[in-house]
This record gives structure tokens, sequence and C-alpha cells, in this order.
């Protein structure tokens, strides 16, 4: 009796193994990027306080500073609708890890405790890198998986399947 419950109550969840989780994902990551591309939009640009790597360090500050407001902005949009989820979450990826670099690492650590203090969700001066990563972390089923069917790109494929 216990076990048909819980094999009913399994079944129930796998289900929707392809539909909750990935639009969760990106639910929560298009909110995080919209947010943080807004604040960029209605702010001043920052970005001349950073050093950033090369290549991108042969770019202006400026159009690094409009390059990353409207990639935030519009990838927040095709997470949201799942429309180029796969490209936006490669692109999304590209600049987390570069945000990582250039303003959430510590800017100075010598043995791994002193990096594991960066490892925060609040800036306590020591860096604060463990949002980013969970990011990074949170993209990847996005990035091998695709949006889920709950997505303009599940549509799009599936017209283009039928059309063949």
């Amino acid at each position: 009796m216990l076990s048909t419950g819980y094999q009913k109550i399994t079944a129930l969840l796998n289900s929707g193994t392809d539909l909750f989780p990935l639009l969760i994902l990106r639910l929560i990551l298009a909110y995080e990027f919209w947010d943080a591309g807004f604040m960029k939009l209605n702010s001043k640009n920052w970005f001349d306080q950073l050093n950033f790597p090369y290549p991108l360090n042969l770019i202006s500050d400026d159009s690094l500073w409009i390059m990353s407001t409207w990639l935030e902005i519009v990838g927040a949009i095709g997470l949201l609708l799942g429309l180029g989820t796969r490209f936006f979450t490669a692109a999304l990826m590209v600049l987390t890890v570069v945000a990582i670099y250039t303003v959430h690492w510590p800017i100075e650590w010598h043995t791994l405790a002193d990096l594991s203090k960066g490892f925060v969700i609040t800036d306590s001066g020591f860096g604060n890198f463990k949002l980013p990563v969970m990011y990074l972390a949170m993209f990847m089923p996005l990035l091998f998986g695709g949006a889920g069917r709950l997505s303009i790109d599940y549509v799009i494929n599936n017209y283009l399947r039928r059309k063949k």
C-alpha cells in the first residue's frame, strides 16, 4: 500500500520533469538578469573602475557597459520566453564568468582559506562570488538540456520536425 502511493507520487513528479524545473530555472535567472540589466540602464557607468581581462580590455568601458546592459535585458527576455535559450544561456554564462573575474573575485587572496572567505552572498569586503557561481550551476541544465516543453524553442523545434 505504501509503495503504491510512493510509486504514484513518483510517477506524478516524473511527468513534470521537463516542464516545471526548467521553467523555474528560466524564471529565476530571467528575473536576476533583468534586474541587473535595468540597474545598469538606470545608473552611471562604473566599469571604468574595473580591470577587464584580455581581449575585453581592448573595448571601451562605455561599449562594455552598453553591451552587458542589453545582453542582460534581452537575455532575460529570451530566458523568460524560452527563445534562443541555449544561445542566451551561453552568452550570460560568459558574462557571469567575466563578472566573477572583474567584480566578485577577491582582490587579494593567498590561500584557499582566504579565497573561501569570498564565497559569500553578501559583500563582506573580501569578494562575493557565491551567487554568480550558483547562477552558473543553474545555467547548466538549460545549456545542455534546452528550455523544456514550456518554451518557444520547443514549439519551433516541433514545427521544424513536422515539416521534414
